[in-house]
């Protein structure tokens, strides 16, 4: 079954990629698999997935070493500045940045690693009290800060 969406999301993809004139390699699927268990993800794994995005730091973590070692994960949720030490090393890309100060923390806590890490900032359009992420006004001055970070790279919004 997982298979079959997964053959169906890609067909779409293609066809998406067709009417824009884009290359269907220039896109990344990721399989969010968020709350699924482990034998869920090697379904989709066999199926040809190698990126998931997890928005809990404890389910990259727990579900990490039962899978195999090529899967490319993405942190797709909230990410609180005391857990970012855990999935730096781990997350091939960080989706939700949504403060200067959790990039602040992810350039400390990759410096002591020696590590660089990618990031996306999380931008808050609807100005929605409930959602995270930095507002329209606020994205120029942290790209301008961030940009200098030598070990935090910001690859989109």
């Amino acid at each position: 079954m997982i298979k079959n969406q997964l053959e169906e999301v890609r067909k779409h993809i293609e066809d998406a990629c067709r009417r824009a004139g884009r290359n269907p390699e220039e896109v990344t699927l990721i399989a969010v698999s968020k709350t699924k268990p482990v034998p869920m993800l090697m379904e989709a794994y066999d199926a040809g997935a190698r990126d998931f995005g997890e928005n809990k730091v404890q389910e990259i973590l727990n579900k990490k070493p039962e899978l195999p070692e090529d899967i490319r994960w993405h942190m797709i949720g909230h990410l609180q500045r005391n857990k970012v030490h855990q999935v730096i090393d781990k997350a091939m890309l960080i989706h939700s940045v949504d403060s200067l100060r959790l990039a602040q923390q992810i350039e400390a806590d990759a410096a002591k690693l020696g590590l660089d890490v990618d990031i996306l900032l999380e931008v808050n359009v609807a100005r929605e009290e409930s959602k995270y992420g930095f507002l329209m006004e606020e994205v120029e001055n942290a790209i301008m800060q961030i940009k200098d970070f030598p070990h935090v790279h910001i690859k989109g919004l």
